[in-house]
């Protein structure tokens, strides 16, 4: 009988990261003497791995974008951990959880497992992959991989996520998608990329974890 599993997002799902990737965002600006960039925008930049996060945020500067990138990752190295919290009750729904579970994020794969490390929540995954260890969402070939290591298929997996992007990855794989909505898209905007099954609270994904 093929394994069952439950792949997560990270940002924005499973864990609270926008004050610490806007002060290190903010921190690159500065550096390279841009405007600062609100919380508000730092949020709607996340999603889509580093390089795509600075990109944003340097605006029309694209020739800025790699020490921008240089400059983010030195300062988010060492604060990964200051403000990025697990959403409420997460913890108790992962705690529950009979499935295998992993986590597939845009965010480099290191730092993403020093965070589920030092959040207490690592032990709960079989694997985590980072955008830098596999094809970068919406790319289904992080999925796919994962399905095939833990001997899953498609029919008996989940993608639990927060984002347009998310949403496209399970779609491309083929697998059900779960959208979350305390993360970092709103309701009407999961639904209109076309998300047809949520998770108001953590509590609601019990049942998709069981």
């Amino acid at each position: 009988m093929p394994d069952r599993l439950a792949i997560f997002d990270l940002d924005g799902t499973l864990v609270d990261s926008v004050d610490d990737l806007a002060a290190s965002v903010n921190h690159a600006l500065a550096t390279l003497g841009l405007p600062r960039r609100s919380r508000d925008e730092v949020r709607g930049f996340i999603g889509e791995g580093a390089r795509l996060l600075l990109s944003r945020a340097v605006g029309p500067h694209p020739e800025l974008v790699e020490p921008a990138l240089a400059a983010w990752r030195d300062h988010y190295e060492g604060h990964l951990l200051d403000l990025t919290r697990p959403y409420p009750g997460v913890a108790e729904a992962l705690a529950g959880a009979t499935r295998t579970l992993a986590v597939l994020t845009n965010k480099p794969g290191a730092m993403a497992r020093a965070i589920l490390d030092g959040l207490g929540l690592g032990a709960r995954f079989a694997r985590v992959v980072g955008g830098d260890e596999a094809p970068r969402k919406p790319d289904p070939a992080g999925t796919l991989a994962l399905l095939e290591r833990t001997g899953a298929t498609p029919g008996s997996a989940v993608f639990v996520g927060d984002s347009r992007v998310d949403l496209q990855t399970a779609g491309a794989a083929g697998i059900r998608a779960v959208a979350v909505t305390w993360g970092f898209v709103s309701r009407a905007e999961l639904a209109a990329a076309g998300a047809t099954a949520w998770a108001e609270r953590p509590a609601d994904l019990v049942p998709w974890l069981a």
